[in-house]
């Protein structure tokens, strides 16, 4: 794999840490979840080694970019490190809150998106989820450690959440991938980065039909039972004609049945290219 290039993208007081792997177009830049940071690319980024410029960055609070006390928006954050990737249009692909910047991104700023890949993303202007028994199960046995601040129990209970996936046995992901995720989403609780910081305020699923790019909606099997519906529901009417604009052009919709960039990187690399 070719070696990577530190990227630094400053905004505000904020400096966003990155790399960057050169290549051939196209550009696409790498948005990780929620609970991890951009090293939960690792695999795809070797897969797509000498075939397209890849870049990867960590949020405020994630890896090695420090939390801000100022207020934000993720998606000017993310427009701010494409400016010092390139002038042209990307590729998007994002995991889950990830997932969620890239589409309010393509909605907020089109000219800046040539294609989006979506993970299980989140959706803004969604309705509140209904859990089902095991993720609300999870949900309440965080409600302790969260009380109390006991940062290890919250690690550990996330990891079943997001990781091995509720109504799964815990531990079902374990070695390199394991100690990877809980190294990395120890590093969001200590920065103690509230939820929904840097929120863009963008109702994406009223706007769904501006995007007019191609885009590819993925979700795992094990995934929270409302993602999977919401990814579901995203492919089939997300990107829907709209009548006074008449139909989208090049637009593609896809579903794959893994969360790909963690368990099967090689999947993603192949509906990436």
């Amino acid at each position: 794999m070719a070696q990577s290039k530190t990227l630094v993208a400053n905004r505000g007081h904020a400096r966003l840490v990155g790399e960057r792997w050169p290549g051939p177009d196209p550009t696409v830049v790498l948005l990780h979840a929620g609970v991890t940071d951009r090293r939960s690319w690792q695999a795809v980024v070797g897969g797509l080694d000498g075939r397209a410029s890849v870049t990867s960055y960590d949020r405020r609070g994630f890896g090695e970019t420090a939390a801000s006390t100022e207020s934000f928006s993720r998606k000017e954050d993310l427009l701010a490190v494409l400016d010092e990737v390139t002038r042209g249009p990307v590729w998007l692909v994002g995991s889950s809150a990830g997932g969620g910047i890239a589409l309010d991104t393509a909605v907020a700023a089109p000219e800046r998106v040539v294609g989006l890949v979506l993970l299980a993303p989140d959706v803004n202007g969604e309705p509140a989820p209904e859990l089902d028994p095991s993720t609300a199960h999870l949900d309440r046995l965080l409600d302790q450690p969260i009380e109390v601040g006991d940062l290890d129990e919250m690690n550990r209970l996330e990891a079943w959440l997001w990781l091995d996936g509720p109504g799964q046995p815990e531990g079902r992901v374990g070695g390199p991938v394991r100690r990877l995720f809980l190294e990395m989403y120890s590093i969001l609780l200590g920065n103690a980065v509230p939820e929904g910081a840097g929120a863009s305020g963008i109702d994406s699923v009223s706007q769904l039909h501006q995007v007019n790019t191609p885009v590819i909606v993925a979700c795992g099997d094990f995934d929270l039972s409302f993602v999977v519906e919401q990814s579901r529901e995203l492919a089939q009417r997300a990107f829907s004609v709209d009548p006074r604009r008449g139909p989208p052009a090049a637009t593609r919709k896809s579903h794959c049945r893994c969360r790909p960039h963690r368990r099967r990187p090689r999947q993603l690399e192949l509906r990436v290219l």
